[in-house]
């Protein structure tokens, strides 16, 4: 079980602000689950048009937040194949449900589970939660490709 704080996962994900979107990796199993924090907070700079009045997390947000996290449990079982000229891709995503809001001062909880690995083809199934009740939940897909 690793614990992951934010220059650790900078070291794994090449996102950066405003999209990086994992805080913290709290529970990981290389080739099994991992779960990752993000502290949803009013400064973030989707909230200024989504919606002014009432800010709300936009639902492809949380996708890609779980994305993340589906990257960095990849990173986590099979390093050897995420080294060097290469990236993790979101390749897609099905069965996705949204349950309930997620707004400033929220934590989602994003866990996720490496369901298999198939002609380099990673298979996840996710769950967004804020105070242990689902916000979002899919079947995610990502690829390790050589970056061009």
């Amino acid at each position: 079980m690793s614990v992951l704080d934010i220059h650790q996962i900078r070291e794994f994900l090449p996102h950066r602000y405003p999209f990086l979107l994992i805080d913290r990796v709290i529970e990981s199993e290389p080739g099994k689950r991992l779960v990752a924090l993000k502290n949803v907070t009013v400064n973030e700079p989707f909230f200024q048009g989504h919606f002014p009045i009432k800010p709300v997390m936009p639902g492809v947000l949380i996708m890609e937040a779980m994305a993340q996290a589906t990257g960095m449990l990849a990173f986590l079982t099979a390093p050897e194949e995420v080294s060097g000229n290469k990236l993790y891709y979101f390749a897609g995503m099905d069965n996705v449900r949204f349950k309930r809001t997620v707004e400033p001062g929220d934590q989602l909880f994003l866990e996720v589970e490496l369901n298999k690995c198939k002609r380099g083809i990673w298979m996840f199934s996710g769950v967004a939660k804020v105070d242990g009740k689902t916000a979002a939940s899919g079947d995610l897909m990502g690829a390790i490709k050589d970056l061009e």
